[in-house]
Parts: structure tokens; sequence; C-alpha cells
């Protein structure tokens, strides 16, 4: 395999110094309380809301007819290819496609960064860094500065001021209504592990194995996940709602291709979150067969995608450089429900929450 072109090795934007890297310690702050139902606060980097009334955020089409759509009834996604100046770079320097695995590599340890960042200290910092560039009447400086601002806005913008990324919200409205009890849960491509925590919360008792074949989202995404971050779920014992954090939950982390998985058809729940828009036409089929693979008879299949709409568009393109490593399309739900219906899965309910396509199916 080709060495893996690092953020901090390779040439990159300047702005990288805004976000700064790990300290040793995990991000976020140690649990002192167990929230309540209802709490809702704003944190430097996240918002938490374990708010229970309307509105939650989920636009059902559940009703679509799903087998009478055409490929000319829905189009065709949206291909995100901007590429980011590391991709180019490699692949100028190569003369070859970068690597799968490096390109994750790449999104995983940018993505991480800015969890990683207190953005009201650091836009405070960019701001600081600005003005004393226009007092030194260093151009480069206060332009270096300026993209920092930019960039921190905007993930400042979609993160915590909407939410957009873990919308807890809109997930729980999505993920009701599962006929489940102590499921096993499988999370395909897991990242940090976040959805299926939050199904964990609201159907507990049982396990969750995630998978990812890269190692930093073992070590760091889903191992530095903020252990005082609640999840709003119920309480088996009175029915009640309760917040749940991620070290009450049996998790299991298994750093591998998802294709070299050796278990068979055993969870009651198979869930991605933004895996098969990875995935050419010609290679959907196959990423859908891993989610029927491992998912019980009568089980559920659960997936998300990015939403083709002008606000996505506009983030993949500005942020190109810290998120555009490898292929991606932006889908329409009516698209997304497309691909699964026509190879194999019937679809239960289906819907668009803030930033995402959702769907909950069973094999048929």
């Amino acid at each position: 395999m080709a060495t893996l072109v690092s953020p901090e090795a390779s040439p990159t934007p300047a702005s990288r110094r805004a976000f700064p890297a790990p300290t040793g310690t995990p991000w976020g702050r140690p649990r002192t309380r167990r929230h309540e139902p209802g709490f809702h606060e704003l944190t430097g980097q996240y918002r938490i809301d374990l708010r229970t009334q309307p509105p939650d955020l989920f636009r059902d089409v559940s009703t679509t007819n799903w087998g009478a759509l055409t490929a000319l009834d829905v189009g065709t996604p949206y291909r995100t290819e901007k590429w980011s100046r590391a991709r180019r770079e490699y692949e100028a320097t190569h003369d070859a496609p970068l690597p799968i695995i490096d390109g994750w590599r790449l999104f995983n340890t940018s993505f991480h960064r800015f969890f990683l960042t207190d953005v009201p200290a650091a836009q405070q910092q960019a701001k600081a860094a600005f003005g004393a560039a226009l007092a030194r009447m260093d151009v480069h400086e206060a332009q270096e500065a300026l993209a920092d601002l930019a960039h921190l806005a905007i993930w400042n913008k979609i993160m915590r001021v909407e939410d957009a990324v873990w919308d807890p919200r809109g997930k729980r409205a999505l993920f009701q209504g599962l006929d489940v009890r102590k499921p096993r849960i499988l999370f395909l491509g897991a990242a940090d592990g976040y959805e299926a925590m939050q199904l964990a919360a609201m159907y507990p008792g049982g396990e969750i194995v995630l998978v990812d074949y890269d190692a930093f989202c073992a070590t760091d995404r889903f191992g530095a996940f903020p252990t005082e971050y609640p999840f709003l779920g119920v309480d088996p014992t009175t029915g009640h709602p309760r917040a749940w954090y991620r070290d009450e939950m049996p998790i299991h982390f298994e750093v591998a291709d998802i294709r070299d998985l050796t278990y068979g058809a055993e969870f009651d729940v198979v869930v991605s979150i933004g895996l098969l828009e990875h995935f050419p036409d010609e290679h959907k089929p196959l990423c859908i067969d891993m989610h029927r693979r491992f998912v019980k008879p009568g089980g559920y299949v659960v997936m998300t995608t990015p939403r083709n709409q002008f606000r996505t568009r506009a983030f993949y393109n500005l942020m190109a450089d810290w998120m555009n490593h490898g292929y991606r399309e932006l889908m329409t739900v009516e698209q997304m429900g497309r691909y699964c219906f026509t190879n194999g899965l019937d679809i239960l309910r289906a819907g668009v929450i803030k930033a995402h396509n959702g769907l909950i199916m069973r094999v048929r």
C-alpha cells in the first residue's frame, strides 16, 4: 500500500492551525452528573439536546411507491468532485489514484480535528491573528486568518448552531418504532459510533458491534468520544425517558474491512450512516448486500446518506480540502430509496432530517 498522505505531512491549507491537534486527553469534559430529559446546552464543541417536545425535524415520505419509481423519475445523484489539495498533490506526485484507505484516514483525521475544536475560542484566536496581521500590514497572514474564520463559521453553523452532523432529535424520530428488545446492533463504517449509541439508548439491554477499517476511528473518533455526552433513551425498568452514556453501553469495536467479517445473519439491526454514497452505481448492490448479509430474518436495516440540497453542496465545496478525499454522492431520499428497493430491501420508514436521508428497511 502507498504511504499515507497525512494532513500534517502533506502541503495543506494554512487554516489547519486554527484546529489544534489532540493534547492527549479525550475531548469534552469528565461526566459529573446525569442529564435529565429536556436538558439543552450549547458547549464550545457541540450541542446537547435532550428535548422531547416536537418538532423532531423529520419529514416522512414513507408512503412513496418505491416500486413505481424509475431512473428517469429520480434522476442521478450529485457527485462532489472538488477534490482536496492532499488528494490532488498525491495523485500528481505518484501518477496514481489516492488509495481508498488513505483517503478515509485523511477524512477521519480532518473531521476529528474539527470536533476537537472549541469553536468560540478558536474564533477569538483567528480574529486576534487577523488584527495582528493587519497591524503588521502582512497580507498573507491576514488572508490565512480570514480563511480560518470562514472555515470556523461554516463548522459552527453545521455542528453547533444547527446540530446537523449528529442531529439527535431527527435521528430519534427516524429510529422510533422498531420492534426489538435488547437488540444486537452492527454498525458498518462506524466512525465515532454515534448512531449505534443512540439506537442502544432507545432500545437498551443489547450490545453494539462497531466496524471500521480505519484504526483511528477506534482509538480517536470513538475511543475519545466524550463520556459526558448524553443519549436520550428509555429506562427499561420503568418505561420512562432517561439519559444513557457511552460507558454504560456494551460496545465492541472491530477494526476490519467489512468484506472480511465472519458474522452470520445474527444482528437485529444493521446500520450504516453515510456509506452507500461512497459506492459508484456498479458497486451499490455490493454495499447493500453487506447489510443484508448480517441481519436476522425480520431484523432491520437502517441507512442514511447526505441529502442533495444547496447547503450540503456548499458545505462539501467550501470544505473540500478537509472533506473531499474520495468518491462521494449527494442523493435525494427517492434516489436512495430506489437503490435499496431494487436491491432487495423493503422500505418501512423513509424521510429526511436536517442533513440526511433516512431509511428503515427489512430484507424482502
